[in-house]
């Protein structure tokens, strides 16, 4: 995992300049188009920027949904039909931007992160969205379409909600899925850490603390991200812009809440992460230290055998010489040495176990 991954112009380059750059993806470009009053809805996939046209200048609600890698040449034809201003389209092809909201003339712009596991690793996907008076066009950079369920509460007889309010709440809409999809992959790094824990009162190893550091990069990357996306929720609510209404404030709140849920659990599972890579480093020095501890021992039993049978080899064994060692010669002498060190170790084990040293 890349620590970053914002793609950017050269420095010196003119801005709201749209260059072509490597895609992070290699999706083929799909755009879907959604179109509803309190009547009916409406739905059809477009070949061409052009055919959305029509709907423009109907007095109905346009979801334009574009997905995949987008051409700056689509981007041009996008920003010369819904007069798109040239620093936001210069945003949405330069992924990594950090989650905000700018008010143009025409236009509001947000940018999200939308939170996503990828085989197990976390993915984080910038959705751009540009608001009009009755339009709204988001992009995404994955092949298949993550708001299918918004388009299903649309679809609803009894989502009535979404057609008869504005363009504003589909934006609330979208924003709280974006919002609510970081709960399921906190739920998946709350699963991780319980393995851990458990790895690490067994049997902690290098692939334990491997883990346990692509855990923490994850969860700070995940931070890093959701912390300004909170931030432009709440700006958001305060914005005085005419295209946000008031009756849609009181949605806004409650993802704002559940942002700040999201920001509460992630700083938990960040303090539990650390608490475990200080728990793997307090068991390996347990295990070190139990080591060290049977080494010794095991060494200080051997310590009084070694003193004996180093006495023994020095073989003074003159019978003339008065200070001969008399064992040598002794009929039992053997097995007394050996008698003596058996009890000496037996000594010192029934010691150590009574010290709870064993």
């Amino acid at each position: 995992m890349s620590y970053f991954r914002k793609h950017y112009h050269e420095p010196g380059t003119a801005p709201g300049t749209l260059v072509q750059r490597s895609p992070a993806t290699t999706s083929p470009l799909s755009m879907h188009l959604t179109d509803y009053t309190e009547e009916g809805v409406e739905e059809l996939d477009l070949d061409a920027v052009q055919d959305c046209v029509r709907y423009l200048e109907r007095g109905s609600k346009t979801w334009l949904q574009i997905n995949g890698a987008v051409s700056p040449d689509t981007l041009r034809q996008l920003g010369d039909l819904f007069d798109l201003h040239d620093l936001a389209l210069e945003d949405v092809l330069n992924a990594g931007q950090r989650p905000k909201i700018d008010s143009y003339e025409n236009q509001l712009f947000v940018t999200a992160a939308f939170p996503m596991l990828n085989d197990g690793v976390l993915e984080l996907v910038q959705i751009s969205l540009f608001v009009g008076e009755n339009y709204l066009i988001c992009f995404c950079p994955l092949a298949q379409d993550p708001f299918d369920p918004i388009r299903k509460r649309i679809r609803q007889t009894n989502g009535r909600r979404f057609t008869s309010r504005g363009i504003d709440y589909l934006l609330y809409a979208l924003l709280d899925y974006i919002v609510d999809s970081g709960f399921p992959v906190l739920e998946s790094f709350g699963d991780d850490l319980e393995v851990l824990e458990s790895e690490l009162l067994a049997h902690p190893d290098r692939q334990t603390l491997a883990a346990i550091h692509r855990l923490k990069r994850e969860l700070l990357l995940m931070r890093r991200i959701l912390w300004p996306q909170r931030e432009m929720i709440a700006s958001a609510m305060r914005s005085e812009d005419h295209r946000i209404k008031p009756e849609t404030l009181v949605y806004l709140r409650d993802c704002m809440d559940h942002s700040v849920q999201i920001i509460e659990l992630l700083e938990s599972f960040r303090d539990m992460a650390t608490s475990m890579l200080d728990l793997y480093l307090s068991a390996i020095s347990n295990r070190t230290n139990d080591t060290m501890r049977v080494l010794t021992i095991i060494a200080t039993i051997f310590i009084p055998l070694t003193f004996i049978v180093g006495v023994y080899g020095m073989n003074f064994g003159n019978p003339d010489n008065p200070w001969a060692m008399p064992e040598l010669y002794a009929r039992y002498g053997y097995p007394l040495v050996w008698g003596a060190m058996i009890v000496i170790t037996g000594g010192l084990v029934w010691y150590f176990r009574r010290r709870r040293w064993l």
